[in-house]
């Protein structure tokens, strides 16, 4: 299955900015599961300075300055995925039990038990706390499959919070989330991830993109879709695992994986500062996931 996304930021100011620097995260990087076939950033007005790297997380990231006087900035990321292979549904009833996995996260082997840790903190926008802990406690008995508990604590989000993307704003306390239960996919994504940190287990939020797709006989609306969030959990014996309790599903081959990090602080889309350009800037987003021919 193959995948073309478009995805367009403008931000119009309303007075002259002289200068601006930022950093993106709009590239999709390649896993286990997909391969970036082609990729490409356009700036304009065009950036005096650009460069692009791989950051501490391994995504892909993008920096520009434009250094020239400006009162629309518009950034828009092409790129094309291929999936390499579907994604096997785990048999959630076997495997470690949380009991194991707690136990097993001591060892210094793999590997990849040291770098999991690390998703065990409190990160900018999630803080542990005694109050998501007990949110969450039920579903993660000790002698239960550790994955099987994770998916019922997914559909446990998804059957007691409201989508509303007038409720929550990027700066929004999980606490308040908890307690007003609406939000958007970000706000369940740390939702899923502070509650699960707070209860010992690893887990980091995953940005990227979900194929939707319009009702029977209707078209296809260009601009229309939006960028995804949801979070992924590490077993030691099993390795990650990507949830969605959004949508109240494991990711499957519509879930396109731009970049991973503890938080949204460290894969958002595009961000950065400006010299000038007053208050109140307009900014409006389009996004385009288009499924390719094979």
């Amino acid at each position: 299955m193959k995948y073309r996304i478009r995805h367009r930021t403008r931000y119009d100011y309303p007075q002259q900015v002289s200068q601006c620097y930022s950093l993106t995260h709009l590239l999709p990087r390649n896993t286990h599961f997909q391969r970036c076939t082609r990729a490409s950033i356009s700036v304009h007005p065009g950036p005096a300075v650009s460069a692009e790297r791989s950051d501490y997380f391994g995504n892909h990231s993008y920096h520009f300055s434009v250094q020239i006087p400006h009162q629309v900035l518009e950034v828009t990321a092409e790129s094309e995925v291929e999936i390499l292979a579907q994604r096997q549904s785990l048999a959630l009833d076997f495997g470690a039990s949380c009991a194991e996995v707690k136990a097993l996260l001591g060892n210094l082997q793999p590997e990849e038990n040291i770098a999991a840790r690390e998703f065990l903190l409190d990160s900018p926008r999630i803080t542990r706390s005694a109050v998501l802990a007990d949110y969450a406690r039920d579903c993660f008995r000790d002698d239960l499959p550790y994955f099987s508990c994770v998916r019922n604590f997914t559909s446990r989000i998804f059957d007691q919070f409201e989508f509303d993307p007038r409720a929550t704003e990027v700066t929004t306390p999980l606490e308040t989330v908890l307690q007003q239960r609406k939000g958007v996919c970000q706000d369940f994504a740390h939702l899923a991830i502070g509650c699960l940190r707070s209860l010992g287990f690893p887990a980091r939020y995953v940005s990227g993109y979900l194929e939707t797709l319009p009702p029977p006989g209707s078209p296809r609306l260009e601009g229309a879709d939006a960028s995804h969030a949801w979070f992924a959990v590490y077993s030691p014996t099993e390795g990650w695992a990507d949830f969605d309790p959004t949508n109240d599903q494991m990711a499957e081959e519509q879930h396109i994986t731009t970049a991973w990090g503890r938080d949204y602080s460290d894969v958002t889309p595009l961000k950065g500062s400006v010299i000038g350009g007053g208050a109140n800037q307009k900014l409006s987003v389009a996004v385009d996931v288009e499924r390719l021919p094979d």
